[in-house]
């Protein structure tokens, strides 16, 4: 005759192995073939670009422009070649320079550029400074704020349901159980698909200056110039952004084909 508490116990186990089967499963049937995002959409196009408009007059608000008008020059016109190489208007796109020393810039969507002083440390000239531009203008190509916006909806939603079925079957440790999906989710999907779009975004943003007329090979320079800055970094499974070393293994493994398109745009 079985021991009710241990059969008890055996269908706790049971009951929650079934349960963290299937969060695994909403968050994989999230995922489709794409490589940067989990391929669904529950955040319409529009309202992403409203959430890029009200992040941009947020930053507007809180972080004063540069007075440095050689870097907004600069920024407008490397912005304005790249874009037109890409296809697009410039003149609907606004860019602007930010005060503050971290060398780091971005692109949100509504058309909106931002880059920080800090980043004209780091490019050493309009060509590595067209590898950043080109780099942020990828992001806004292959929708990547609208995958990374749909996927933490996604993650969520799958999250809110394990939890609820934990709480409902009276699991021990139901909200700790739900923490530790929650990191695995994190740790086995978020990241590594940002990580996934900052290298897809190196890789539009490549083919965008060599369109655009800049040698692509001042991508490769720049990345060793944020190597050299960068210090210290946390592992790379830990991290939204690649590392630089595998960042410029990946340009130098594009280069010839952008090479390529770098001389046919100057011929």
């Amino acid at each position: 005759m079985c021991d009710s508490s241990h059969t008890h116990l055996m269908d706790r186990r049971a009951f929650l192995a079934v349960l963290v089967g299937a969060g695994g499963a909403v968050l994989t049937a999230c995922v489709e073939t794409g490589e940067t995002g989990f391929g669904v959409n529950l955040v319409s196009p529009a309202e992403v670009n409203q959430l890029g408009l009200e992040s941009w007059e947020r930053i507007l608000a809180e972080t004063p422009p540069s007075g440095n008008a050689t870097y907004q020059r600069a920024a407008s016109q490397v912005a304005g070649r790249i874009l037109a190489a890409s296809g697009q208007d410039p003149r609907a796109w606004e860019v602007r320079v930010f005060q503050g020393g971290d060398a780091n810039a971005f692109a949100l969507p509504g058309m909106k550029i931002g880059v920080y002083e800090g980043m004209f440390r780091v490019a050493e000239n309009p060509d590595q400074f067209a590898a950043v531009i080109g780099h942020e203008i990828g992001h806004v190509q292959n929708n990547h704020a609208a995958e990374r916006v749909n996927s933490e909806v996604a993650t969520q939603l799958g999250m809110q349901l394990v939890s609820a079925a934990l709480q409902a079957g009276n699991i021990g440790y139901a909200n700790q159980i739900a923490a530790a999906l929650g990191a695995g989710a994190q740790y086995g999907l978020i990241l590594p698909y940002s990580r996934n779009q900052e290298l897809d975004a190196d890789r539009l943003g490549l083919l965008n200056m060599a369109r655009a007329g800049f040698d692509p090979r001042g991508a490769v320079n720049l990345w060793q110039n944020m190597r050299r800055a960068g210090g210290a970094s946390p592992p790379s499974f830990l991290s939204t952004h690649p590392g630089a070393e595998d960042r410029i293994a990946q340009l130098q493994r594009l280069m010839p084909e952008a090479l390529e398109v770098y001389r046919r745009a100057a011929s």
